[in-house]
């Protein structure tokens, strides 16, 4: 084996520190050799702002439209009650941030009589059951506004006024007709406005006491109403009746309204449901269209006129870097019928799937022919 022997100066070194035994030196240490450096605080980074969205949805209901026997079943001693016609379908409602109606007959009360076609009264107690029913604002401008003079207007206004429902389309006054309907929720504003294509045949005293679908004049107040709130919403009193389809005139005036920056149109009169679409106006912009949302609430009969819906949209506002875009978003359909509760029963709006089964599917084709990913809801 070989043998590792130690260097010379390590032996050396053992008895000079066996002699003198072990001492401990004084060493300097230099300032440098003990301080602790902190390690480097990186600057902060500078977050980018997260956009800020919101969003509203609005629905809308096609015409409440009553005949006799619709408020004839309704009646309770001396008054009416329209609480159970919309029962079954208020919880959808009342989910809406903002839910719209057109009120086709005048609501002028029992006082000056109530009437039927083909002219129309009805009585103030609908109204209640509609803002209960989770209805917001309610359409005045048809071919029924008229009906009953102006002593039915005024009552209705009265009304509505009484229980605080906003209304549009027909008016009291110059100044009532001037002040711009709008409504906002989750920080998004909504401007209101209606028209019809006349009034049958019965001219109003004042030109307040209606609007009529005149592209100039419209044209003023949808120049007004873009630059008050984010979205624009006509309600037009338009078509055939009867007529599944929307005509040329139909068309023409909801491409003009779109080339304006209408952001939605809301269609009534044919009492028969028509298709949605979207529109797109020469700005770039798009418009959603329900051409007509057929009777919500009526006394007419056949399954055509009886079934009806509501429809909705969410208004998306997206603001980044003092940027504000809004985009209409996941649009929907509910399709409603109406029937009796029972033979001698009050009327009701249920769900079609619910009352009429059968009349689903096409119903719901009907509806989404022109708008694939429009949302059927049962």
């Amino acid at each position: 084996m070989k043998r590792i022997t130690p260097p010379k100066y390590a032996i050396l070194t053992l008895p000079f520190l066996l002699l003198f035994g072990c001492t401990t030196a004084d060493v300097e240490t230099s300032p440098e050799q003990t301080e602790t450096l902190a390690p480097e605080t990186p600057a902060p980074v500078q977050e980018e702002p997260k956009p800020v969205v919101t969003t509203t949805s609005l629905y809308a209901i096609g015409d409440t439209l009553l005949h006799d026997s619709v408020y004839k079943a309704a009646k309770r001693g001396d008054s009416y009650d329209f609480t159970s016609a919309f029962k079954p379908i208020a919880p959808l409602l009342t989910e809406a941030d903002i839910a719209i109606a057109n009120q086709e007959s005048m609501i002028g009360g029992s006082e000056i009589g109530l009437s039927s076609y083909p002219a129309f009264n009805s009585p103030y107690e609908v109204g209640d059951a509609l803002q209960d029913a989770g209805v917001d604002l309610v359409t005045m401008a048809n071919n029924h506004t008229l009906d009953r003079g102006i002593t039915a207007i005024e009552n209705s206004i009265a009304h509505w006024n009484d229980i605080g429902m906003p209304y549009t389309g027909s008016f009291l006054s110059e100044a009532d007709k001037a002040e711009l309907r709008t409504l906002t929720k989750n920080d998004i504003s909504f401007a209101f406005l209606a028209y019809t294509y006349g009034t049958n045949g019965v001219v109003p005293k004042q030109p307040y006491h209606v609007n009529y679908i005149d592209l100039e004049a419209m044209t003023l107040e949808i120049e007004a109403a873009e630059q008050a709130a984010d979205i624009t919403v006509v309600s037009l009193h338009f078509g055939n009746e009867y007529e599944t389809v929307p005509n040329e005139a139909q068309q023409k005036l909801v491409q003009q309204l779109s080339d304006l920056g209408v952001d939605l149109i809301i269609g009534h009169h044919p009492h028969v449901l028509q298709p949605v679409a979207w529109v797109d106006g020469t700005e770039g912009n798009r418009t959603f269209v329900a051409y007509s949302l057929g009777n919500f609430l009526s006394g007419q009969q056949g399954d055509d006129r009886n079934t009806g819906g509501i429809v909705g949209v969410d208004v998306v506002k997206t603001v980044e870097d003092d940027k504000e875009t809004i985009e209409l978003a996941n649009p929907m359909f509910y399709p409603t019928f109406t029937r009796r509760s029972s033979v001698d029963g009050p009327f009701e709006v249920v769900p079609l799937q619910t009352a009429k089964p059968e009349l689903f599917e096409a119903t719901s084709q009907h509806m989404s022919q022109w708008m694939p990913e429009l949302e059927i809801v049962q």
